[in-house]
């Protein structure tokens, strides 16, 4: 009883984490776009009258969206259309649960591990979930019976199918040298240091794989450079039927695909909540001196750490995202399959003869 109690309130912190961040993440776009164009940005919403930088905006986007009018065309596949979203949103919200925050706590002698499932094939099961998301986009372009929101759903498909290739093989070097598919122990083999004082970081190890699975992995976000399946310019997207909380969830679920991909890039090759130099009693540096500090800090260092990697990495995905201009699609297949893949071989190879040495 007390391990089903557990589960679960890990899993109310792991999504109050998400979707809060989620919700933020919308605001750090606005107020990003608007500095880089020179405007204020979202500032309006206030509770009481008062007004903090629009950090109440968000609150108020989500508020509006639950009671704005749910309209569902008389010529879609009605229960499909509804479904859409929501499988898409699922698909992408359960990822979270193989991600570990931290090492793990002690309570009453008890030990807890800060991730929800601790699986031995972790990597996979975020992977597969992540690929699932895309039948949220297929079903809703082609049930909303609209040739261009099924033109939309398609390109969705062609661009996951080119880059989950690139994506997938990305991480074979990486798994070659952390053998392990297995979260929790990718980032605890990343603990270890180089020529003793350098971390083992898998940017450091795989700076090759890195750049393959970040390019890759902001394809699999479907924002720009990346947004074909939703070109406003041109078929205008797989949701254009859409409206109201079905249209948020759609939103929601492309800021959480980033909140994701910020937590893999952390976790793959950034230490995920490692902290260099940092064991489980406190700091023990290179040059031999050592700062011991109690669990307890220890925890909030490795949480704290972990929380301000996802932060910069989706801080970075949205200025890239109001930098760069969309690629063309042909632009876009012809660098999943002819760069990225080649790539991903080359490193693969490298990585084998470095390792045979």
């Amino acid at each position: 009883m007390i391990e089903i109690l557990i589960v679960f309130i890990k899993i109310i912190f792991a999504l109050i984490w998400l979707l809060t961040l989620t919700l933020y993440l919308t605001w750090v776009e606005r107020k990003e776009s608007a500095v880089i164009q020179d405007r204020i940005g979202a500032n309006r919403a206030s509770i009481l009258g008062i007004r903090i930088i629009g950090l109440f905006q968000p609150f108020a986007d989500a508020i509006k969206m639950i009671f704005k009018e749910d309209f569902t065309p008389s010529f879609s596949k009605k229960f499909l259309h509804d479904l859409a979203p929501f499988l898409s949103f699922f698909f992408v919200a359960i990822t979270i649960s193989a991600i570990p925050f931290g090492d793990f706590i002690s309570i009453g002698g008890k030990t807890i591990n800060l991730l929800i499932l601790d699986i031995n094939v972790g990597l996979l099961f975020v992977l597969a979930m992540l690929s699932l998301g895309i039948y949220g986009i297929l079903i809703a372009g082609w049930s909303s019976n609209n040739k261009f929101t099924l033109i939309g759903g398609l390109r969705g498909a062609a661009q996951l199918i080119s880059y989950e290739v690139a994506l997938g093989l990305s991480l074979i070097g990486l798994i070659m040298v952390y053998p392990s598919l297995n979260l929790s122990q990718i980032v605890h083999f990343q603990g270890e240091l180089l020529f003793g004082v350098v971390p083992k970081w898998g940017i450091f190890l795989q700076p090759l794989g890195f750049m393959i699975f970040f390019f890759a992995a902001l394809a699999e976000t479907k924002r720009v450079p990346f947004d074909l399946p939703e070109g406003e310019s041109e078929i205008i997207g797989f949701f254009t039927e859409y409206g109201g909380l079905k249209w948020g969830l759609f939103m929601m679920t492309d800021f959480m695909e980033v909140i994701i991909v910020s937590c893999l890039l952390t976790t793959l090759f950034f230490g995920g909540w490692q902290v260099p130099w940092l064991a489980t009693d406190g700091f023990h540096f290179p040059w031999g001196g050592e700062w011991l500090l109690s669990h307890w800090v220890v925890v909030l260092f490795q949480v704290a750490a972990f929380n301000i990697k996802v932060f910069f990495f989706s801080w970075l995905q949205v200025l890239i995202r109001w930098t760069y201009p969309r690629f063309r699609y042909d632009q876009l297949m012809d660098m999943g399959w002819k760069l990225l893949i080649p790539l991903s071989l080359v490193n693969i190879v490298g990585t084998g003869i470095l390792m045979s040495i």
